[in-house]
């Protein structure tokens, strides 16, 4: 691994931080130096034990490396330990907040909005799901089977009832589906995923769209995964329309500690309508006092959110600005081009099973086998033998209607299959397409060839 930029950042900027407050008293106790040396020596071989997150090998899961600055930013104001719930906790890094969310609404196209981060996407999905029942007391919230299990989870915290819609072959919310729940009149809010967690599958909002026309109902659009792609200009027609369309949603939840290069744990929450502000309205003892200005905690759930992932994301958008066409977008690009090449490589290669194109930067692949428990099998091999070359992949079952009729075609369409999954979300994957591929069809030569001895 090589040595972190964002050390030799930290230790140019911790000296100008510390001498703002070098006029107070000395205050800060002793810190016994060996015995922390020794506790670190420990920790370091503890997290040893991990998989390789940061290296472009590591192809699995939805995990990306902060950006260099984001780590410096967010060490350095842990020298502050800001708490952007008042002003009186976190005056400073509250504003950078407040100037971070303001970059990420205008990438959706608001101007108007009220919004602000979380420690994650299952808080700021709870914000939406609570004020549409707010909105629409004891109505249903309804997302696509392939949305994330959060959904109905937080709908059962909420007390609201909530269904699941059929998914499309393609892994989408099926719009008849959909139409047909719309007419008992029940529903009063549709969440429309912008990029799956499961396959990086984009709902077609524009669609759902057309349908509120007709049936009255809250649209939430969960971006948690996906929302950065609306800077990606080459995205496939359905998916563009669908991302063009995202400021026309009631509330919209983006993580920038998925693509926008963020450390764990950072959301955000966006209300197209400022007025929803009225249903966080409490009443403080000791907090809201110091300043006339609106303290965050007055429209968030939380109460208690780290100033630092506020100032980390500031400084990584002010490097990196959320335009079309910049470096950001640029960077977000590669990962689905990755996608598209290792897509490819697999649709010409007869050991492998491919459903859709990838819309985003995930894709799904089974192995090619006569019975499903066989090709389970196969992809359960290939998953471990990939990892002893330092391949990291991912298992996952999806329904057998993700590969089309003829994969298997005596088997139930909602049978379930065991395959490999892949997330290129790392800019460097574009590079590294031949020597992922090259240890995955090694993998899948050994896995082949043993079942056969």
């Amino acid at each position: 691994m090589k040595q972190d930029p964002a050390l030799e950042l930290l230790a140019e900027a911790l000296p100008k931080l510390q001498e703002a407050f070098a006029h107070l008293p000395a205050s800060e106790p002793l810190s016994p130096t060996d015995a922390m040396r020794s506790i670190l020596a420990e920790l370091t071989e503890r997290l040893a034990d991990n998989y390789p997150y940061f290296h472009p090998l590591y192809a699995g899961q939805m995990l990306k490396p902060p950006h260099p600055i984001a780590r410096a930013a967010y060490a350095l104001a842990m020298w502050i330990n800001p708490n952007n719930h008042a002003l009186d906790g976190g005056r400073a890094s509250s504003r950078l907040e407040v100037e971070a969310v303001r970059e990420i609404a205008a990438m959706f196209g608001w101007t108007e909005y009220l919004g602000h981060l979380t420690s994650g996407g299952t808080l700021a999905n709870l914000e939406a799901l609570w004020i549409a029942g707010q909105l629409a007391p004891g109505k249903k919230v309804v997302a696509s089977e392939n949305a994330h299990y959060t959904h109905n989870r937080i709908s059962a915290v909420l007390r609201l009832p909530f269904e699941s819609i059929a998914a499309d072959a393609r892994g989408r919310m099926d719009l008849p589906a959909l139409e047909v729940a719309l007419q008992s009149g029940e529903i009063g809010t549709v969440v429309v995923t912008l990029g799956t967690t499961s396959a990086g599958t984009v709902d077609p909002l524009d669609r759902i769209l057309e349908l509120r026309q007709q049936y009255a109902f809250r649209i939430h659009v969960d971006a948690a995964y996906g929302g950065y792609f609306k800077l990606v200009s080459d995205l496939a027609k359905d998916a563009s329309r669908a991302y063009a369309s995202i400021h026309e949603a009631d509330s919209i939840v983006v993580d920038p500690h998925k693509h926008g290069l963020q450390p764990y744990g950072c959301g955000c929450i966006l209300f197209r309508d400022p007025s929803v502000g009225s249903f966080y309205k409490h009443d403080s003892p000791y907090t809201y006092f110091t300043s006339n200005e609106l303290h965050l905690g007055e429209i968030s759930l939380e109460c208690s959110r780290a100033g630092a992932a506020a100032t980390a994301l500031w400084a990584t958008q002010q490097l990196l600005p959320l335009t079309p066409g910049g470096v950001f977008a640029s960077e977000l690009s590669c990962g689905r081009k990755a996608a598209l090449l290792v897509y490819e490589k697999l649709t010409k290669d007869t050991r492998f099973l491919t459903g859709a194109k990838p819309e985003l930067d995930i894709l799904i692949w089974a192995m090619k086998a006569y019975t499903l428990e066989e090709s389970s099998g196969l992809a359960k091999a290939v998953f471990e033998l990939a990892a002893e070359q330092d391949l990291h992949l991912a298992l996952a079952q999806v329904p057998v209607s993700f590969f089309g009729p003829d994969a298997w075609p005596n088997v139930p369409l909602d049978s379930k299959v065991t395959c490999l999954r892949s997330v290129l979300m790392k800019p460097e994957h574009l590079d590294w397409v031949d020597a992922i591929w090259e240890k995955l069809s090694q993998a899948a030569a050994q896995a082949i060839g043993s079942t056969k001895q």
